[in-house]
């Protein structure tokens, strides 16, 4: 999964992107308001979080911004305002959940948890999909019960596939939501992460593990 913190404190922004990459998430960070809304235009993100204090761009002016043509995109705000007047007005202009500071980084972790629950329509930390289980809070994947090994980006690959099983994911699509913005778009890293999660997978003795749809993606079918 693929988060923006836009944060224009360098040491909480440096915490959070090193907190975030290390539970297994994708980040791309900006300390400027209009470099965070203008990577949000180039990129695909699983969750934005927005820090209101912002240089160039006030971060309810981002988020006003992007609600005019995205109702989709899941906000969290993180901001020293803490009125209930700005927490109140920040719901009125869209986002989906508002966390003062100082805050604790194990309830933002929580937080950003229960977004990406709404979004694919979770009510807990665990998906199962045929022999596949996933575990959102923890970071893990089981394969007929049993931990499989993976590399972060092995992981992450594999977890994007397990909450969209069932549908094809383009190469296109795993480039946005699991590698950050300065991948080469033209990279074979796709292929060669692909090729070495099977030879996991199949060690566990799933044949059928990840699908080649040729000429479209990939994807994991929901049966055993």
């Amino acid at each position: 999964m693929k988060l923006l913190i836009i944060e224009d404190e360098a040491d909480l922004l440096k915490v959070l992107k090193k907190y975030f990459i290390k539970k297994g998430y994708v980040v791309d960070t900006a300390s400027d308001g209009l470099e965070g809304f203008q990577m949000y235009e180039i990129n695909n993100y699983d969750l934005i979080i927005l820090d209101l204090n912002l240089p160039s761009m006030d971060g309810i002016e981002i988020l006003s911004n992007i609600r005019k043509n995205n109702i989709m995109q899941r906000i969290l705000i993180l901001s020293a305002r803490v009125e209930i007047e700005d927490r109140i007005l920040g719901f009125d202009m869209g986002t989906n959940d508002y966390l003062p500071k100082p805050f604790s980084i194990l309830e933002l972790d929580a937080r950003v948890r229960a977004l990406l629950r709404f979004e694919v329509k979770q009510q807990n930390d665990e998906i199962s999909c045929g022999k596949f289980k996933l575990n959102m809070a923890s970071k893990t994947i089981f394969i007929n019960n049993k931990i499989i090994e993976l590399a972060p980006r092995e992981y992450a690959i594999l977890e994007y596939l397990i909450i969209n099983h069932d549908k094809v994911v383009s190469t296109e699509t795993l480039i946005e939501h699991v590698w950050n913005s300065e991948i080469d778009m033209f990279t074979e890293s796709v292929k060669v992460h692909i090729s070495n999660l099977r030879k996991k997978i199949k060690a566990k003795d799933i044949e059928d593990g990840i699908v080649t749809v040729r000429g479209h993606g990939y994807t994991i079918k929901n049966k055993r």
